[in-house]
């Protein structure tokens, strides 16, 4: 069975370097994605940006971009692309979750 991933796209991994590059963040983090219950749809997307991963974390990483996910996360996080978008109203990571068979308009919350 092929291990579970998460994958950045080139706008996701150039934001997470930039923040190092800046030292808002050191060498050793990145971006923690967790699912936590809640929502219009059931479960959460929980993004923050850690100094470094836990024990247990799977650490993904994308030419210096690190991404962190717990192992119960993972199980509904696994295959998801994230992107980043950037604009006039508003900056944030975005979701493509192929775990999840329901969502909310605004992208925060699925359900698996």
């Amino acid at each position: 069975m092929a291990e579970p991933k998460i994958h950045l796209s080139e706008r996701a991994a150039d934001r997470v370097r930039k923040l190092i590059s800046e030292g808002k963040l050191p060498a050793t983090g990145g971006l923690r994605l967790a699912v936590q219950g809640g929502g219009c749809s059931g479960l959460t997307y929980a993004v923050h940006f850690d100094k470094q991963p836990t024990p247990r974390d799977k650490v993904f990483e994308f030419e210096g971009a690190r991404v962190f996910v717990d192992p119960k996360s993972l199980i509904y996080l696994a295959g998801m692309v994230v992107d980043y978008e950037s604009n006039l109203m508003q900056q944030r990571f975005v979701f493509q979750n192929p775990n999840a068979t329901k969502g909310c308009s605004c992208g925060e919350s699925f359900s698996p």
